[in-house]
């Protein structure tokens, strides 16, 4: 039986949120833990963000001790998806509304991101990185960037803090900063894992350098400091999704000073 304060909690109609803006919890490593900005899109992979992707960045920053501050913009979606049929639906959704699920309410507006407070940012994937924080589902490698994601992107790389961006969200580097180097898996699908697999040619439309890497690896971009792996871009099984975002999530923290 619930107890009369967990039975008020789910009833209550606004609920307050203890250490509301910080994912992570006190470490061993105290001060030095490194800072994270973790970027999300929305809930869900054909409308917002890839959840099985945040869940392993979330699961492999907590196991490294980070201190985590999830971010997304507050803008209306591009469209809302109905996941058991692949449809848009009637009524939209709102991307920091949304992105608020997974981050189980903490979470800030991404115009609240200031770079000196974090030593590296993060991008999950799921369409919502080529709808929400690109119209790259639209435009191709034509696309624009959503201008607060443009923003803080050029923001931590002026600042030579890494970048980390798995799945289809490298085509958000690929658009930002020129010449840098990404992988979204491999260029051609050739034993049918690899369906979105045009999408490395328009990271080199784009003045980006493609490097085709298995679900389990990372490229990395030393120079640049931008780390991708390709996620679900392969059709493969959620434990090796999140063994090579659990690889991205390890550069990227080496990365940092």
């Amino acid at each position: 039986m619930m107890s009369r304060k967990l039975t008020s909690l789910l009833r209550s109609n606004s609920l307050t949120l203890t250490n509301k803006y910080c994912l992570h919890m006190t470490s061993v490593l105290g001060a030095k833990n490194p800072k994270v900005a973790l970027i999300f899109s929305g809930c869900g992979v054909y409308d917002g963000t890839e959840i099985h992707e945040a869940s392993s960045a979330m699961v492999h920053l907590s196991r490294h001790e980070a201190d985590v501050g999830i971010f997304a913009p507050n803008i209306e979606q591009m469209h809302a998806i109905d996941h058991t049929k692949g449809e848009p639906m009637a009524v939209n959704r709102n991307v920091l509304v949304e992105s608020a699920r997974i981050a189980r309410g903490k979470i800030q507006d991404l115009s609240e991101l200031n770079v000196k407070d974090y030593d590296a940012i993060i991008f999950p994937g799921g369409f919502g990185a080529a709808k929400n924080l690109s119209n790259f589902a639209v435009e191709g490698d034509k696309m624009t960037v959503q201008p607060s994601v443009e923003k803080v992107i050029k923001e931590f790389h002026s600042a030579k803090k890494p970048i980390g961006l798995c799945c289809i969200a490298p085509v958000l580097a690929a658009r930002t900063i020129s010449g840098c180097t990404v992988t979204v898996g491999q260029d051609k699908d050739s034993d049918g894992k690899w369906p979105y697999a045009g999408t490395a040619g328009a990271c080199q439309n784009m003045g980006a350098k493609h490097v085709n890497k298995n679900v389990n690896e990372v490229n990395i971009d030393s120079e640049n400091k931008i780390v991708t792996t390709p996620a679900f871009m392969c059709e493969t099984a959620v434990h090796q999704v999140f063994d090579g975002v659990g690889k991205m999530v390890e550069a990227v923290l080496k990365l940092c000073k």
